[in-house]
């Protein structure tokens, strides 16, 4: 029985590890069931045997992909105090993610028509978390819909995209400009970094 149940746990890690090469190769639009079954090397039956469904498959590839990078970490920039600073680390640890996990995440964005819904809300919701947390920080940002829009702006990864694939500029180049047109969308109040 354990070795039964070994056996399973190896396909269906297998399977895993075959969506997420073709996610980060093709694009989820692009990727068949016949395709992960082949690089699996398992029956397209067996495919559906642990993934029922297309949900199930995506959650299961998405947090196998998540747990082989270092995903932003709100808490932690969550504790500073100073908006300058916050913004800072912030967009410093998102845009590392975004850098680290470019190729997924442009084939992942670029084929959202292919992403089932409970997986593209999850996407939503983590950057929406990343937004709060770095706008809390700002007292007046209950107030202004322009910091918030300035602040969703800098966090989303078509922002990383431009100004570091696009414009050539580092991600700390890119975090500085950032924070800069935030602190001019906050208004005149001077903060020190």
């Amino acid at each position: 029985m354990r070795k039964r149940a070994e056996d399973v746990e190896r396909t269906r890690q297998r399977i895993v590890e075959a969506t997420v090469h073709l996610h980060g190769t093709a694009g989820p639009a692009s990727t068949s069931i016949s395709a992960i079954a082949e690089r699996a090397g398992v029956t397209r039956l067996t495919v559906y045997r642990h993934f029922p469904d297309e949900t199930a498959l995506f959650e299961a590839c998405t947090g196998h992909w998540l747990s082989m990078h270092r995903t932003p970490q709100p808490m932690e920039w969550g504790t500073i105090e100073n908006p300058l600073q916050r913004l800072t680390a912030g967009l410093a640890d998102i845009y590392r993610f975004y850098g680290e996990g470019e190729q997924m995440l442009t084939l992942g964005l670029r084929d959202q028509h292919a992403v089932p819904e409970p997986i593209r809300a999850a996407w939503e919701n983590m950057t929406r978390q990343y937004v709060d947390v770095l706008v809390q920080a700002w007292p007046q940002a209950d107030d202004s819909v322009v910091l918030r829009a300035v602040i969703g702006h800098a966090a989303a990864f078509s922002t990383w995209r431009s100004l570091c694939r696009e414009q050539g500029l580092t991600n700390d180049t890119a975090v500085e400009v950032m924070v800069t047109l935030a602190e001019r969308a906050g208004g005149s109040r001077s903060w020190s970094r």
